[in-house]
């Protein structure tokens, strides 16, 4: 049967379906709907494939932290999830999740799941979202949609206020990327997509040249429920040395809200 009854309604839910096959195993079949420049499937949605059979088994309804390894490349086709229950405590639960394909591990994630409800307390950012003109005023790149494998740009819309330098070529370029981003379909951003949504950037190093660039091990922190509307982000790396860099990644919602940082390790290929 089924467990997202929403997977008629917009292409990601469709492609992120899981079924229940047993308790604590299920499968899925991963489409080449969201390859990037590398032509594997994307990993934040190969992980949001993942994290839709964990949250089946866990008692608390949104993400909070969740932390991925990538072991090998996904390809399309299907795959087997099984999940595990690591803690069920009164304001969080844990678990840890495997998706696997043709007998291997791809990811291995473990999450801790949480309620994201508004609540009251403190709040400090010494640094506010993107100051960004207005979606329908920036540059719609549409080179990210007719490039070769990249099927992730057909699903995925970026605004950026001014072209991206690597675009036409330059290497010269800070690694740091500020953009709107929303997916094609109209689907609103949730708690479920947002660890995938971290990982949908084009990566800032592009702007220096490096264009093929894999990750290794990616931690979300899921911070509110997003408004609906465009998402504003950041994505920067500080580090490149030996073969790897990190990135950093912040989305922002409508209102000014931060609602999901994120951290990757990568290799440079």
């Amino acid at each position: 049967m089924s467990l997202d009854p929403t997977a008629d309604g917009f292409e990601f839910d469709r492609d992120t379906r899981v079924e229940k096959d047993t308790d604590g195993v299920f499968t899925a079949a991963l489409t080449d709907g969201w390859t990037t420049f590398t032509t594997h499937p994307n990993g934040g949605y190969v992980l949001a494939t993942a994290l839709n059979a964990l949250r089946q088994s866990l008692s608390q309804p949104d993400p909070l932290v969740v932390s991925a390894f990538y072991l090998r490349p996904a390809a399309p086709g299907p795959a087997e999830i099984r999940t595990e229950t690591l803690r069920e405590g009164r304001r969080t639960a844990t678990g840890q999740v495997a998706l696997s394909q043709g007998g291997k591990e791809v990811v291995r994630a473990t999450a801790t799941y949480g309620d994201l409800s508004p609540g009251q307390g403190r709040r400090l950012h010494t640094q506010g979202p993107p100051e960004l003109p207005a979606p329908q005023e920036c540059a719609h790149v549409r080179e990210f949609a007719d490039v070769g494998p990249n099927t992730i740009g057909l699903r995925v819309e970026y605004r950026y206020p001014e072209r991206p330098a690597f675009l036409d070529g330059r290497t010269d370029a800070d690694p740091h990327m500020e953009f709107w981003m929303r997916f094609a379909d109209g689907r609103r951003a949730d708690v479920h997509a947002l660890p995938a949504m971290a990982d949908f950037a084009v990566p800032a190093v592009t702007q220096i040249g490096a264009y093929n660039t894999v990750t290794v091990e990616l931690t979300t922190h899921v911070r509110a429920r997003p408004a609906p509307g465009w998402l504003a982000c950041r994505a920067f790396t500080r580090h490149v040395d030996g073969g790897f860099h990190e990135e950093d990644m912040e989305i922002w919602d409508s209102t000014g809200v931060l609602v999901a940082q994120a951290r990757q390790l990568a290799i440079l290929l």
